[in-house]
């Protein structure tokens, strides 16, 4: 699989979301992608309480450990290379997490606008 270039939402290159836990379509700890990721894994996203929750009954647990797979859990205050349409669902019910714009990768925008991901700019005050 090649990766997509490893650009971000700002123009610029792509940072990494978090390497614990390590993430990312590529398990790289980026939100790199690629035309196999059909999911979108593109969008950096730090969790809450609240958008776990709402992944769980949406039916992606993405709280519950799964060692069998490698999987730890996460946590709020995690960060997460999420679905770029969950995220854009989370914002429709209104509970989407914050993001870190500058290790959002540049194809999240096919999915979910640039203005509603400045919503959610971690860094802004």
């Amino acid at each position: 699989m090649e990766k997509d270039p490893s650009l971000n939402v700002l123009g610029g290159t792509l940072e990494s979301c978090s390497t614990d836990p390590m993430t990312g379509f590529f398990r790289n700890g980026a939100c790199d992608t690629c035309a196999q990721d059909a999911g979108s894994h593109t969008v950096c996203a730090v969790m809450t309480a609240e958008f776990l929750a709402f992944s769980k009954y949406v039916g992606n647990d993405l709280s519950t450990p799964r060692p069998e797979f490698g999987f730890v859990g996460l946590k709020p205050g995690d960060s997460w290379c999420l679905c770029a349409s969950r995220f854009m669902q989370a914002h429709e019910e209104g509970c989407a997490p914050k993001v870190n714009l500058a290790a959002t990768h540049v194809r999240a925008l096919e999915i979910v606008p640039g203005d509603v991901l400045e919503l959610y700019d971690e860094s802004a005050v």
